[in-house]
């Protein structure tokens, strides 16, 4: 059994809930995320093997739930905090791999946007969208708010990022970051000048990504991209992703450390593999995340398994 903690409060999101939810018969992934993605709408959702055959009936008796549980005052089991996240569409499974190694006492409230396409116009209209969530996130007094989703943010480039982030803060009186402002301050607490990124995005888009990183003051011997369609980002294999590191690693020089673009793809277990086999460290945005909640809540628990940033929590 596998448990999520929304305000503290553990919710069974695997066995149990799978059970009945397949009572309901069986509806493609897309059909049932549509029903999730929704600006205002709180959820929680367990691993991949957990989103798929769910049916209608089934899966809005267990958002019914959720929005219950998100509707109750924080508990005093959040005695370190609480998260407001902003996923950037609901059939992401990195949440319940970030909420299973926060240390406890960190709250979670999770809400989701609309993406489909990810492509560069869809990206460039997503902030009215963003700051929606970011205004009901604040209205439920969310110690810090992690807005997820770097390539909207970074296709700004960081000053026009930060300005916009800024802005937010004032207006809502809440601190926030963005995935790639987070990204950047882990590569650069890890003192990496350069680096390998490896996206599941085209060669226009990742162009935009190396300049955001080297207008940050990071170098980049090159941005390689998956080719994989954005919808079908979740499902490619580990094994696939490992091996494509792997490979671009070795025909690359220069870089000190490699940095993966995207919760979605499956890369977080491979993070311990990499920096042993290929002896640079590597930079996984739910790694990174759990590491710019603690340093933001003032909280110092490592956690071993997950690589060097996790296990050492540099300042």
């Amino acid at each position: 059994m596998v448990s999520a903690r929304v305000f503290g409060i553990a919710v069974p999101c695997l066995r149990r809930l799978r059970l009945r939810l397949n009572l309901s018969g069986n509806k493609t992934r897309g059909e049932l995320m549509g029903r999730f993605a929704s600006h205002s709408a709180p959820g929680i959702f367990g691993r991949r093997s957990f989103l798929r055959g769910v049916g209608h009936a089934g899966l809005g008796a267990a958002a019914a739930s959720a929005l219950a549980l998100l509707a109750r005052p924080a508990h005093a089991t959040n005695w370190r905090g609480v998260v407001g996240c902003i996923k950037p569409r609901a059939g992401d499974p990195s949440l319940v791999d970030m909420i299973r190694l926060l240390p406890d006492g960190i709250g979670v409230v999770p809400v989701y946007l609309n993406f489909a396409e990810g492509t560069r116009e869809e990206l460039a209209r997503s902030y009215a969208n963003y700051e929606k969530n970011i205004a009901y996130l604040a209205t439920l007094h969310c110690d810090v708010i992690s807005i997820e989703g770097a390539p909207p943010f970074m296709i700004l480039g960081p000053d026009g990022e930060a300005k916009m982030v800024d802005g937010w803060k004032q207006k809502y009186k809440t601190d926030m970051f963005t995935s790639s402002q987070n990204q950047v301050n882990v590569l650069k607490a890890m003192k990496i000048k350069k680096i390998l990124g490896i996206t599941a995005f085209g060669a226009d888009l990742n162009k935009s990504y190396a300049k955001y990183f080297e207008d940050s003051g990071i170098g980049v011997v090159a941005m390689e991209g998956l080719d994989v369609s954005f919808q079908a980002i979740p499902d490619v294999p580990s094994e696939v992703i490992y091996s494509f590191i792997k490979k671009k690693f070795l025909a690359h020089k220069g870089m000190d450390g490699i940095y993966i673009l995207g919760s979605g793809l499956e890369a977080l277990k491979l993070v311990a593999a990499l920096e042993q086999d290929l002896g640079v460290p590597v930079v996984q945005p739910i790694a990174a995340r759990i590491w710019e909640i603690q340093r933001r809540l003032h909280v110092h628990q490592p956690i071993k398994g997950y690589g060097t940033l996790l296990e050492t929590l540099p300042a």
